[in-house]
């Protein structure tokens, strides 16, 4: 995500940061590079040049100039900025004091309108909410399949009417049927069109007239650059947009889009789409973004994916575990199964923030090899359960059988319980006695001292910065 505008900007920064004084040729040099960035990066003209001559003008200001340490200013000024041009700060989704709350999804197709309809509605029923789908799409072949399929898997009801019956009458049965069945949530899936008419606008816009939506939240594919601001502003222009989804960021290495949409258009990203799972779209914080884009990760989205991925009653099990030496294979795998739940590695990396002495490019573009994990999940599912509750049972005979139980090798399965053996000595040594250090494998969680939870963790890392 945004990898190619954040090398590029690290780039523009080593102008500033290699000299202890500033001088505005120095800044003027360095804003150059910055604006090159942007625009490679598809970013609106428009957006770079505003940008630029907003940092520009704070960062020739005798706070700079005269700094200690000009260099770390500037990026903080950039780092300001940033945050300011996608919004300022998280735009929340409106919910409704009387139900049913009404969410109208539009965009054109491909952009992943249908898909992310489902990710949205699963994303409030872990909230507590009664989602309904509702199958407005009766044009695209296999639309209504789609969404069923999709509410089959999330465990969501889909109502439908089939393909011959009007859109706008769907639309008005779902939300007789979402009040009489008591559902508080209705996410419509319009029809997509492969570009903007006239025909798809006045459907939106009666739609939009019968079931009053608290938000319409335009679907938009990141990975078509400065398109997509152009597709933003008609939808915005007909029907007065409330919000946008980002979908497929994790394929754009540019950011174009994500930094435009807000400037052009004066809605915000309320989400973001950042993989095929149905489980991967996030809210749009625009301080994480920046922080991203400026390679200094994102701890606080680490930190949530920690708290939905891990059970808290597991945790506490397992932290009773290692201080009693009772922790098994079993109780390995599960902490690898636990660490898939949060997303792939790659995602989980770019996460983290630089760390002084490591190059942050060479961590970036590490290759992770993620069916490593499946040769562990493989390895250990093959031995017995009572061999995973004592691995020094595993003589040459017995690790021979489960490496072929397991399509790897004597050594692979050599390598894993070292492995093992390794991380149990480090987190006995780790705890010391106390449960409430074993944060860093232990349950996932971070070391945080005594009865500290994430939550108050955030709350400081929020203060700090």
């Amino acid at each position: 995500m945004f990898q190619s505008l954040s090398d590029k900007l690290a780039s523009a920064f080593k102008i500033f940061k290699s000299k202890g004084k500033l001088t505005e040729s120095d800044i003027k040099e360095g804003m150059r590079e910055i604006k090159l960035a942007l625009l490679e990066a598809d970013v609106n003209f428009k957006v770079v040049k505003d940008f630029v001559k907003k940092v520009s003008e704070r960062a020739v200001g005798t706070a700079v100039l005269e700094s200690l340490n000009p260099g770390q200013q500037v990026v903080k000024i950039v780092n300001e900025e940033l945050i300011a041009l996608m919004g300022g700060s998280q735009s929340k989704l409106t919910i409704r004091a009387n139900p049913p709350t009404v969410i109208m999804m539009v965009g054109l197709q491909g952009a992943g309108k249908t898909t992310h309809a489902g990710k949205l509605a699963g994303m409030y029923k872990k909230q507590g909410k009664r989602p309904l789908l509702v199958a407005c799409d009766v044009y695209r072949p296999a639309a209504i399949k789609q969404l069923e399929i999709l509410g089959e898997k999330l465990d969501i009801p889909v109502f439908s009417m089939g393909d011959k019956v009007s859109p706008v009458k769907i639309a008005k049965e779902a939300i007789k049927h979402a009040n009489l069945k008591g559902y508080d949530m209705v996410f419509v899936d319009t029809a997509g069109r492969l570009h903007i008419d006239e025909e798809l606008m006045d459907e939106l816009q009666s739609i939009k007239k019968e079931v009053d939506p608290a938000e319409i939240l335009l679907t938009v594919d990141a990975m078509i650059g400065q398109d997509s601001v152009t597709v933003a502003q008609a939808f915005n222009d007909q029907l007065d947009i409330t919000g946008v989804i980002l979908t497929k960021l994790d394929g754009d290495t540019r950011g174009g889009a994500a930094l435009s949409i807000k400037y052009i258009t004066g809605k915000p990203i309320k989400f973001i789409g950042t993989g095929e799972k149905l489980d991967m779209i996030e809210p749009f914080h625009p301080d994480r973004m920046a922080s991203r884009i400026l390679g200094m990760g994102d701890v606080l989205t680490l930190i949530e994916k920690a708290e939905q991925a891990f059970d808290e009653k597991q945790a506490a099990e397992l932290e009773r575990k290692l201080r009693e030496s009772t922790f098994t294979l079993d109780d390995y795998l599960d902490q690898f199964q636990q660490i898939k739940k949060m997303g792939s590695i790659d995602q989980l990396m770019a996460m983290m923030p630089n760390m002084p002495g490591v190059n942050a490019n060479q961590m970036r573009n590490a290759q992770i090899d993620e069916r490593a994990i499946g040769r562990t999940e493989a390895i250990i599912l093959s031995m017995t359960p009572r061999e995973r509750a004592k691995p020094e049972l595993l003589n040459a005979s017995r690790k021979k059988r489960i490496a072929m139980g397991s399509g790897t090798t004597v050594e692979d399965v050599n390598a894993l319980l070292r492995q093992f053996e390794q991380v149990h000595q480090l987190m006995k040594r780790f705890a010391g006695g106390d449960p409430s250090k074993m944060g860093a494998f232990a349950g996932g969680r971070m070391p945080m001292g005594k009865d500290r939870s994430a939550t108050k963790k955030k709350k400081k890392f929020k203060k700090k910065r």
